[in-house]
């Protein structure tokens, strides 16, 4: 079984609960808004748009080859390789 680890506020929360002492506190309009926002933005980020990018036959045939030997699609491989520089995991050197 997966031990659960919980912070302060939650061990607080969780205590309250038990005891029945908990009450809700309604956020009011303005963060309601804040919260519906910062979730429509975080949820935009994972959109993936369409877009089309120019490659030499000789690049594309060799990721389609490591695609190949890998099992997944050569786009995937592609789509890993951009989030992972995007996300500072991997550097490019020019």
């Amino acid at each position: 079984m997966k031990r659960v680890v919980l912070d302060a506020e939650e061990v607080d929360m969780l205590s309250e609960i038990e005891a029945g002492e908990w009450t809700d506190n309604p956020i009011n309009k303005k963060e309601q808004k804040a919260y519906r926002e910062s979730a429509i933005y975080t949820k935009s980020l994972q959109e993936k748009r369409q877009t089309t990018i120019r490659f030499s036959v000789s690049d594309l045939a060799a990721i389609k080859a490591k695609s190949k030997e890998l099992g997944i699609g050569y786009q995937n491989i592609i789509q890993a390789l951009v989030h992972n520089y995007a996300t500072g995991k991997i550097n490019l050197k020019l």
